[in-house]
């Protein structure tokens, strides 16, 4: 039985999808590579993002390559990220739900924190993680001392994100997940998990 839910962020609740790409676009200008459409990205898309990156490459990066890389992807993005909206059902999913919710993230805390009270949707979650570290790694650990922070079972937690890598942190803490096919990974990797994957927040819900 499913008492909570934790949530994901980015390509999940909020449809950012457009301004990732754009962004990342934008900070791959100088190798001339051909622009990524939104299937492209998610074509190479991974966790740890570096990885992505090199796949985008076809190289491995350089001493220093990856922070130089990652700083200029957050700096275009977080100005693009000002006019992204809640994923659709975002809303009405959030509010819906009868049992605990939390948000738990690799986005930059501070910056999280405050893309989520814009939205006024904050009332939500009885707790909102993201990182206050480097970026770009993997969830499962993240994930470990989020549900230690909120105190739930593993066993009675939902896990709702767009990513493999959800999928795998939920695995890691032994929670059970369902992947949303709206954000950052191609549909053929997140059924590649074995896990459930849907088209909407509202199918995804179904699994709570």
């Amino acid at each position: 039985m499913t008492k909570h839910i934790i949530w994901d962020w980015n390509g999940t609740l909020l449809h950012d999808i457009d301004a990732v790409v754009a962004a990342t676009n934008e900070v791959f200008k100088p190798y001339a590579l051909p622009a990524l459409t939104a299937d492209g990205f998610r074509a190479v898309y991974t966790r740890p993002i570096w990885i992505a990156y090199e796949r985008l490459l076809g190289r491995s990066l350089n001493e220093g390559e990856w922070e130089q890389l990652d700083d200029g992807f957050h700096q275009h993005y977080f100005q693009l990220a000002d006019v992204c909206k809640l994923a659709a059902g975002a809303e009405l999913a959030l509010s819906s739900w009868t049992g605990t919710q939390s948000l738990c993230s690799l986005a930059p805390h501070a910056h999280l924190v405050a893309k989520v009270d814009s939205f006024g949707i904050a009332r939500h979650f009885i707790r909102i993680d993201g990182v206050t570290c480097a970026m770009g790694g993997e969830k499962g650990e993240h994930m470990t001392a989020h549900i230690a922070a909120i105190g739930v079972e593993p066993g009675e937690i939902l896990v709702i994100g767009d990513s493999v890598d959800d999928g795998l942190a939920a695995k890691h803490v032994g929670a059970r997940a369902v992947l949303y096919a709206g954000g950052m990974t191609s549909r053929a990797e997140l059924k590649g998990t074995g896990l459930p994957v849907v088209d909407t927040l509202a199918e995804a819900m179904d699994y709570a």
